[in-house]
């Protein structure tokens, strides 16, 4: 006789199960260590159970662009550190220094098994959906911290993305008073929000500055959407890159990473449709930099690349009209636009199905366009906290809230 569980019943069923393993080690660990202090009859009060003073968690190597320059500054400062990334190729696992000790802990599952287990002061994760699905808070870990990856609001996550978390590291006012508003919606206590800027986008800067302008090239224009029903792939397919070509204009796709992944049989149909030229390049390294530093204009969705294009780079963006479903996200909740499509307008132009026709005009207008070139400056001073400065910020954060967590703990320990 055959068996089938469907994915949502497979899913309770693991976390019951790490629930239980949770449980049980937790039992065994505490246990061990009550006996080791009786033992020693008055010893040292110390604590020997191997805990980290800071976890960075990821689940993408994609954002090396955050990690490595914090781990840099940890381990200037002489803070240990351990990386734990749950991708395979992770260009930081080759990281191996006195301070910062970097270790793939598998996928999907697997790597979450590891996190519901950790032993940590703290932890810093660009990852949503802590204490949701799969991914669960450990009973050894005092504070978890999560880092934006992307200059845009906290409700684009899906729902409950930021909820569990003790802090979040925002970037601009508005994120705050979304946090405050869906606090106070799901009756959830106050995290901390901390003023830190974007990482991201502060190395992608910096990376602009020491590389320094463009060469001279002909006009360049990057397809670069985001993926799901509602992209421009989806939503416009063919008849877009079509479109583009009439333009004249050097072009390049650039599919969102997912993409290859979910939408495979599309992005196979497309390449297929549309093979590679000398007027037309397919791009998928997985630093998008070199790309966009030769793009002159970016045409894009609702995907965060328009504001690291708009907003580092100092250019125009033309962004389409798509049917985006509010329904799985944080964004749903709220009566507020969402920031993204409040600041879309102020830097570049919209597409829709009545104007792509006029795509080659749209193109020009947008480069020649001096109000865009306000909006854009707009747009940093709503969402782009202190520009250079957020390493900085951030290390001192994780060293100071550590601080106040072991020194408490400590002071509730002498108290026993």
């Amino acid at each position: 006789m055959d068996f089938y569980i469907d994915p949502g019943t497979g899913s309770m069923l693991f976390t019951i199960l790490i629930g239980v393993l949770g449980a049980a080690v937790y039992a065994a660990r505490t246990g061990w260590v009550r006996m080791k202090t009786l033992l020693r009859r008055g010893g040292s009060r110390g604590r020997e159970d191997g805990r980290a003073p800071f976890v960075f968690f990821t689940d993408s190597k994609r954002y090396e662009t955050i990690f490595r320059p914090l781990c840099d500054e940890m381990e200037r400062r002489g803070e240990s550190v351990l990386y734990l990334t749950a991708s395979p190729d992770d260009p930081m696992l080759q990281v191996k220094t006195e301070h910062i000790r970097t270790e793939f802990i598998g996928e999907g599952n697997r790597a979450y098994a590891r996190m519901n287990l950790l032993q940590a002061d703290v932890v810093l994760s660009s990852t949503p959906g802590l204490d949701v699905y799969q991914w669960k808070r450990s009973r050894e870990v005092r504070w978890y911290v999560h880092v934006l990856h992307a200059a845009n609001g906290v409700t684009c996550y899906r729902m409950f993305g930021t909820d569990y978390y003790d802090a979040v590291l925002v970037s601009g006012e508005y994120q705050v008073r979304e946090i405050r508003e869906m606090e106070k919606m799901r009756g959830l206590p106050a995290k901390e929000c901390v003023m830190a800027g974007l990482p991201h986008m502060d190395a992608l800067r910096k990376k602009l500055e020491e590389r320094g302008p463009a060469p001279e090239h002909e006009t360049t224009v990057l397809l670069a959407p985001s993926w799901g029903p509602s992209s421009i792939f989806n939503r416009f397919g063919e008849a877009m890159i079509e479109n583009l070509r009439k333009t004249g204009y050097r072009v390049i796709l650039r599919p969102h990473p997912q993409s290859l992944v979910s939408e495979k049989e599309l992005i196979d149909r497309l390449r297929k449709r549309f093979p590679a030229d000398d007027r037309l390049e397919w791009n998928f390294d997985n630093d998008n930099f070199d790309v966009l530093y030769r793009t002159d204009l970016l045409i894009s969705d609702y995907s965060s690349v328009i504001f690291d294009f708009s907003l580092v780079f100092d250019r125009p963006v033309i962004y389409a009209d798509v049917d985006f479903d509010f329904e799985p996200y944080d964004a749903g909740w709220l009566n507020n636009e969402m920031w993204t499509f409040r600041a879309l307008p102020k830097v570049g132009m919209e597409m829709t199905a009545e104007n792509a026709d006029r795509l080659p005009e749209m193109i020009r207008e947008c480069l020649q366009s001096r109000a865009y070139a306000e909006g854009r400056k707009e747009a940093v001073a709503e969402t782009w906290a202190f520009p250079g400065e957020s390493i900085r910020i951030i290390a001192d954060y994780l060293t100071d809230v550590r601080q106040r967590l072991t020194g408490a703990a400590e002071d509730g320990h002498e108290k026993e």
